[in-house]
């Protein structure tokens, strides 16, 4: 079953309380939650306190993406806000098994990530040690950025190793996603679909998240 998860760093900070009974209204079934330390990324997002917080403010299930260098180190300090999942980069990562082993020790489930110019091939050794693989279709750090089609294809390959694989990792992809970006996807659709500002935060749309996020969903069943 295909799932639909929230960019909770594109919702609106100063009314989050709300935001949140939208996102649960509108049956959002994840909430990502994009960890930036301005040293991997040029940006800064996401403390632990916060995430923290956020778990006992909503019934969503965090999925936290580390887009930081030392995965590692973060893995302890965010295990506190008892996410559904950690992600980390293979990229970022010194010993990528120690990392996955680290995050299986807090009862989370592990998933890895990787940016659009890395060759899928990095992730293959470590596909039956996550739950989940999250494909970047922009370089992560801001929101609002182009969708880079060549990773299409990709996503493509990784659907072909898992192909024969049932217990393989579901497939999450995030970056400008939205109705146009899943058509390009259609003919190997993921499995989660980040929505953040392109989709489902647009201030400009006057619709409820609900009719948002079931425009989405129609998209991909």
């Amino acid at each position: 079953m295909r799932q639909v998860a929230a960019s909770i760093m594109c919702a609106d900070q100063f009314h989050l309380a709300d935001e949140l009974r939208r996102l649960e209204q509108a049956g959002i079934e994840l909430l990502h939650c994009d960890v930036m330390d301005g040293v991997y990324v040029n940006n800064l997002a996401l403390g632990p306190e916060y995430l923290a917080a956020l778990r006992e403010e909503t019934t969503i299930p965090l999925d936290i993406h580390l887009a930081t260098i030392t995965p590692l180190k973060y893995v302890e300090m965010f295990s506190v806000a008892r996410p559904e999942y950690i992600s980390f980069h293979v990229e970022a990562a010194d010993d990528v098994m120690e990392v996955i082993r680290k995050i299986k020790s807090y009862n989370i489930k592990p998933s890895i990530a990787l940016n659009p110019e890395t060759p899928v091939e990095e992730i293959y050794p470590y596909l039956d040690h996550v739950n989940m693989v999250l494909m970047m279709t922009v370089n992560p750090g801001f929101a609002g950025q182009k969708f880079q089609q060549p990773v299409l294809e990709k996503i493509k390959q990784l659907k072909e190793k898992l192909a024969d694989n049932p217990y393989g990792p579901l497939i999450e992809v995030d970056g400008n996603i939205g109705a146009e970006t899943i058509g390009l996807m259609k003919d190997d659709l993921p499995d989660v679909f980040v929505l953040g500002t392109s989709a489902l935060f647009h201030k400009k749309d006057t619709t409820s998240y609900a009719e948002r996020a079931v425009k989405i969903w129609s998209e991909i069943e």
